[in-house]
């Protein structure tokens, strides 16, 4: 296991790499967390390792504002999670062992991951969405937030909270400027999304009209689990590693 940050726009993002035993050359998984997360939850965690000890590179990289990386959480934008997406795949695509790259995402991460592949999609092998934010935008131009948080529609805050955060209007007002569906149309590759049927952060409905957009989409629903995989983590995790392999073993890729 390997800790270091990279530069993004003057930020430093906070990365960790951990590589299969007597790893030459080989696969590797980029790991993105949610809108309140880190790169050391358990589920993610779990992903990491189990992706590692079936011979796959894995680097997580907590995003702008969040675990022990630069910036404010107040701050933080989905355009600005998308560059650093973007600069975390590039410090990946110049590591010399890589033999190709897989993008995954959970929740907010998803939506970020999603944007990416959708951009350079001759960059990712797969697409893997976990409980992904894909409502995020759309919520935004229909005024909504997380559910609770409702506000005229164009007319964004200058801040609001939820929980106990506090995030910029400038957050509802980037948002409201994405279209994700377009990002998941143009990306080729196979993609898998993974979604709990009890999530009540992100709503079932919202993989399944994804899947539906996807060119070459496999959603697997996990009966009874919630947003972070608290009932089925090792599932979820066992789902991805065999998708990558049967993905590895196609030799499939964009």
């Amino acid at each position: 296991m390997k800790d270091f940050y990279i530069e993004s726009n003057n930020t430093r993002i906070h990365c960790r790499l951990d590589l299969p035993h007597e790893c030459q050359r080989c696969p590797m998984i980029i790991i993105f967390h949610g809108l309140t997360g880190h790169m050391e939850e358990d589920h993610l965690s779990t992903l990491a390792e189990n992706a590692r000890e079936s011979g796959y590179a894995a680097l997580r990289a907590d995003l702008y504002g969040h675990g022990k990386s630069g910036g404010m959480f107040a701050d933080h934008t989905i355009s600005i999670w998308l560059a650093q997406v973007l600069a975390v795949t590039d410090y990946a695509k110049s590591l010399p062992f890589v033999t190709g790259l897989y993008i995954a995402g959970h929740s907010q991460g998803g939506l970020a991951a999603a944007l990416a592949a959708g951009i350079r999609p001759a960059d990712y092998r797969a697409l893997i969405l976990l409980s992904p934010a894909l409502n995020i935008p759309e919520d935004a131009r229909r005024g909504i937030f997380l559910h609770d948080f409702r506000f005229t529609p164009g007319q964004f805050p200058k801040s609001f909270a939820f929980s106990d955060r506090k995030l910029n209007g400038s957050y509802l007002a980037d948002a409201a400027k994405i279209h994700v569906e377009e990002a998941l149309r143009e990306y080729p590759g196979p993609t898998l999304i993974v979604h709990g049927d009890q999530d009540e952060i992100v709503p079932l409905p919202v993989s399944q009209k994804a899947a539906a957009l996807c060119r070459n989409g496999r959603l697997i629903i996990l009966p009874g689990d919630d947003h972070d995989y608290h009932i089925r983590t090792s599932m979820m995790a066992e789902s991805v590693r065999q998708f990558l392999q049967e993905t590895e073993s196609r030799g499939e890729d964009c």
